[in-house]
Parts: C-alpha cells; sequence; structure tokens
C-alpha cells in the first residue's frame, strides 16, 4: 500500500511540478535499506524535489524508543508472517511489545516485519480515537482494522 501511494505521488510530480506544488523536497523515514533509497533517489531525479533522509542509519533499537519516550502511539496494522509472528498484529506498538519482539525482527519494521498506523505523536494537533477491530489473513499477510472509536 505504501508503495502505491509513493508511486501515486511520483506520477504526479511530473504533471504539477515541484514549483507547482510548492514542494521542492520529499522526506522519507527510510532507516537502512540502501536499495529502497536509491530506488527513491532514482525516481526522484531530474524532478527538481530533492529526496530528503533525515533517519537514515539511525540504530533503530534507540529510535523505537525515542519515538515512543516523545508520545507516539501507533497500531500494528500489517504483519508479515514470514518474517515475525502473526498476533502483532492489532497489537499497540509499545515498550511491552518492543520487549517482545523475537530476535531478528527489527523493532521500527524496516524490513517490512510489520507496519504501522500512527494515531498520535508530536505534530498531531490531536490524536485520533481508535479501536482495533477484525484481525484476518489474506494474501500472505496478516491484518488488524483499525475503527473509529
Amino acid at each position: 500500500m505504501l508503495l502505491a501511494i509513493f508511486v501515486a505521488i511520483l506520477d504526479l510530480i511530473p504533471v504539477v511540478g515541484s514549483t507547482v506544488a510548492g514542494a521542492d523536497q520529499l522526506v522519507f523515514g527510510d532507516l537502512f535499506l540502501a536499495d529502497v533509497r536509491a530506488y527513491r533517489e532514482q525516481a526522484l531525479h531530474g524532478t527538481g524535489i530533492t529526496p530528503v533522509f533525515p533517519l537514515w542509519q539511525r540504530p533503530t533499537a534507540a529510535l523505537a524508543a525515542e519515538m515512543l519516550a516523545c508520545g507516539l502511539r501507533a497500531v500494528i496494522t500489517c504483519v508479515d508472517p514470514a518474517q515475525a509472528p502473526a498476533e502483532l498484529a492489532g497489537r499497540w506498538y509499545d515498550e511491552e511489545l518492543l520487549r517482545e519482539l523475537p530476535a531478528g525482527v527489527d523493532p521500527c519494521g524496516e524490513r517490512g516485519e510489520f507496519h504501522t498506523f500512527v494515531v498520535d505523536g508530536p505534530g498531531f494537533h490531536t490524536g485520533l480515537d481508535v479501536v482495533v477491530g477484525e484481525v484476518t489473513e489474506r494474501d500472505g499477510f496478516v491484518f488488524a482494522d483499525v475503527l473509529p472509536a
């Protein structure tokens, strides 16, 4: 899904142009996957938009702890059960979850082990009031619905 959104954004750049859109930079939260970074850099090459990677090479365990300490609240919405326990789907991303992650699962899910939906944190005027709904498996992934409370 995130890739589809990113590709849709890249498709719009030639149409609106960076000056019309008012943007000359696009910020990414990538941490250490060089192939993903290279893809983003190549996709933006020649558009007038500079990719920015402010978290690049940050140690993920420390970053996860820092995000939680700053008030980030998130729900795990998708799990790749080939890389992480399916039971993570629908859990809140918190200190307890980080302590329970198996060895080899990145605490930020950087290898695609899991994806989150952030509901509150720095930059939010008001957090989102949500509940976790149904957890289902399809297409080799485990998804948790996030619904308005």
